[in-house]
């Protein structure tokens, strides 16, 4: 057999091969740029670590001698006599595939975030990239998207365009339908006059926002304790775990109170400070009209100016200051309206008028 002729069944036992076709082959040759493949036709096929994937990669450690490929013929003829093949145009394909299902299965996927931009996110399925605008990232604003950065996220398809590279991913509406559901969860199993842990979420200047796990509860200042609370943001921090009480739900709005009934200072307060009594407390606020002393935790009694002395007084803070500590008398006591009035004054005539009752009964007495 001539040379000429071997060569002619040589070339006609070898492959054709066309642009834009599937071939097989065998890996045997791996550099840092580029991977060589036995594709059985007459010249190697070679894939550019560009042609390999969209992401960073050291093909020494992607691919080893003797693994199977598949890829796809970019060029019959580089130039150089070789055929220039894509591995990664291969691996968009499937990737596409898979999310045009999960977009039309509305499937939940998972992945992880490879970078963040101005205008949202970019996750990566294999080879192929889905955007998620700033907008769908969460069911709140998010001003710093950075914390998502290399963090795994779950989120469904709403948008599928490949030919013109515009795949939406929408993570708000699972986080929207989880929450709803939490929510729903949520009032099916509380009522008023339960009591339940929940988180400080918020806190403004006339209450914060604790979250029950489902919804958020509304813990007013007038409900925050027993006393007076002048500034909810000193009363408690944002993070911190209460034990609370519902007191109210109206449609989906929840009132909450720290002012348990049997933490109640008024509950034995008809015996403890009943008209008569002589009464220890300190003076919490003032007024022109008079002092407010506090009794006890949530117990205030108002001390006029007119009954501060047995001399005329112009005005409360001539003769107190916040934080003394005084005596008097519980001259009137009105537990439904929760008010108590106190006189120094009484106490002072009552102290007085016994001192003279003393006194006579101890002339009576020498007599």
């Amino acid at each position: 057999m001539s040379e000429e002729n071997f060569a002619e069944l040589l070339e006609e036992s070898l492959v054709t091969i066309h642009n834009g076709e599937i071939v097989e082959g065998t890996v045997i040759g791996v550099k840092e740029d580029e991977i060589i493949l036995n594709i059985g036709y007459k010249a190697d096929g070679i894939i550019t670590r560009n042609e390999y994937s969209n992401n960073p990669v050291d093909l020494t450690s992607a691919v080893k001698l003797g693994d199977k490929m598949q890829a796809k013929v970019l060029k019959v003829n580089d130039g150089d006599g070789q055929v220039l093949l894509t591995y990664k145009r291969i691996a968009i394909e499937q990737s596409n595939k898979r999310l045009e299902e999960a977009y039309n299965n509305k499937e939940v996927i998972k992945a992880r975030v490879t970078k963040v931009l101005d205008g949202g996110l970019t996750v990566m399925i294999d080879e192929s990239k889905v955007f998620i605008p700033a907008s769908l990232v969460s069911d709140v604003f998010e001003r710093d998207l950075t914390k998502f950065q290399d963090q795994e996220i779950e989120f469904v398809i709403t948008e599928f365009n490949p030919r013109r590279r515009r795949i939406i991913g929408d993570r708000k509406q699972l986080l929207v339908a989880k929450k709803q559901k939490m929510q729903e969860e949520l009032f099916a199993r509380i009522a008023p006059g339960m009591e339940v842990d929940g988180v400080v979420k918020n806190i403004t200047d006339f209450g914060a926002f604790v979250d029950l796990g489902g919804a958020d509860g509304l813990l007013h200042i007038s409900e925050m304790s027993w006393g007076r609370v002048e500034n909810p943001k000193k009363f408690l921090k944002v993070g911190q775990t209460l034990h609370v009480l519902i007191k109210d739900i109206k449609d989906t709005k929840i009132a909450l109170s720290l002012k348990f009934d049997r933490d109640n200072p008024w509950k034995d307060a008809a015996s403890k400070y009943s008209v008569g009594k002589i009464v220890t407390g300190k003076v919490a606020r003032m007024t022109s009209f008079g002092a407010f002393v506090e009794l006890d935790t949530g117990v205030d009694a108002l001390l006029h100016v007119s009954q501060i002395a047995r001399e005329h007084i112009e005005k409360p803070s001539d003769v107190l200051n916040i934080g003394d500590e005084i005596t008097a008398m519980v001259v009137d006591f009105k537990e439904e309206s929760k008010k108590i009035s106190l006189s120094i004054k009484q106490l002072l005539i009552a102290e007085e008028k016994n001192n003279e009752e003393v006194e006579e009964d101890a002339e009576e007495v020498s007599e």
